[in-house]
């Protein structure tokens, strides 16, 4: 039984992977509504991109920082409606960031809620430096109330951050996914300047972040107060 469920699982796998492969090489065919020349477009016609505030402290708590986005979740019935829509806005999709969505871990929520995001650096947190090891941001961030994001969120706020100026990387918040070669993936929206895109990162707890580096996080109640190392 084991066996069989393992070889059905592989073949599914597979399926997915092909599907991920042919729905992002038809993006150059769709209304490519994330190239760069449309996401320059809409920002001068339509809207400026939101402003993310500058603080002049370090965080204390999660209620010292404002909303910064909601987005929809729950909006697809499945992986295959998501990267369908992926490919019709044009948005690309790094290696790593694909074969993370065509793995178990990475799921749907059964059910369309709004869910509001809030963006904050490590530097923001109080960490000083170059870089921080990734585990110390979490482990302070959820101390403060940040809480981390499931893995839709990423994709999901890809397809609906249509403005994103460029040069911005926001990070997700989120627990990684596994690679099939067993790398520990989390996602970035990014729009680098050659159109808007959904990547990976090196997502090993101790893996070095520059403190500069902005993450989405969702609102959660601290886990305790408390003398915080932020070092």
């Amino acid at each position: 039984m084991r066996r069989t469920a393992a070889l059905t699982w592989a073949a599914t796998a597979a399926r997915l992977l092909i599907w991920v492969v042919c729905v992002l090489a038809s993006a150059n065919r769709a209304h490519a509504q994330c190239s760069a020349r449309d996401v320059l477009q809409r920002q001068l016609v339509l809207k400026a991109a939101p402003v993310v505030p500058t603080r002049t402290g370090p965080v204390a708590s999660v209620s010292d920082v404002a909303e910064w986005k909601t987005i929809s979740i729950g909006t697809f019935p499945d992986t295959f409606a998501l990267l369908t829509a992926l490919s019709a806005m044009g948005c690309g999709v790094g290696n790593s960031a694909a074969e993370a969505l065509a793995r178990p871990a990475f799921t749907l929520s059964g059910a369309r809620t709004a869910v509001t995001l809030l963006t904050v650096t490590a530097a923001d947190l109080g960490f000083r430096g170059e870089t921080v090891p990734l585990r110390q941001i979490y482990e302070l961030a959820q101390q403060l109330g940040f809480g981390l994001a499931p893995p839709e969120i990423a994709p999901q706020l890809r397809l609906q951050y249509l403005d994103q100026p460029v040069g911005e990387f926001l990070v997700i918040g989120m627990n990684p996914i596994r690679t099939w070669a067993g790398e520990e993936v989390i996602l970035t929206v990014a729009n680098g300047g050659a159109g808007l895109i959904l990547i990976g990162q090196d997502g090993r707890a101790d893996a070095e972040i520059p403190v500069t580096s902005r993450f989405v996080f969702l609102r959660s109640l601290p886990i305790r107060p408390a003398a915080l190392n932020r070092n």
